[in-house]
């Protein structure tokens, strides 16, 4: 079961969005630096993730997400 799920940072307030099969593990990974792309902005917490079946439904759902009426939504939440 693959998952589309989105951070915040608590530090800036900014989103990240990504596709895994366990989003808490991702979740850990990124608040312990082991993310490039977010270790200078940890600590972040779930808020929003959606069950996207397979890998390539999640593909579609976080491209969807990382478009601006999909960010729109998230930062709405």
């Amino acid at each position: 079961m693959w998952y589309v799920y989105a951070l915040k940072s608590l530090k800036d307030k900014n989103l990240y969005i990504g596709i895994s099969q366990n989003p808490e593990k991702r979740l850990r990974e990124h608040n312990l630096g082991m993310t490039k792309s977010t270790k200078l902005r940890r600590p972040f917490k779930i808020i929003f993730k959606e069950i996207a079946g397979t890998r390539i439904e999640a593909r579609i759902k976080e491209k969807y997400y990382k478009s601006g009426i999909g960010r729109e939504f998230l930062k709405n939440i």
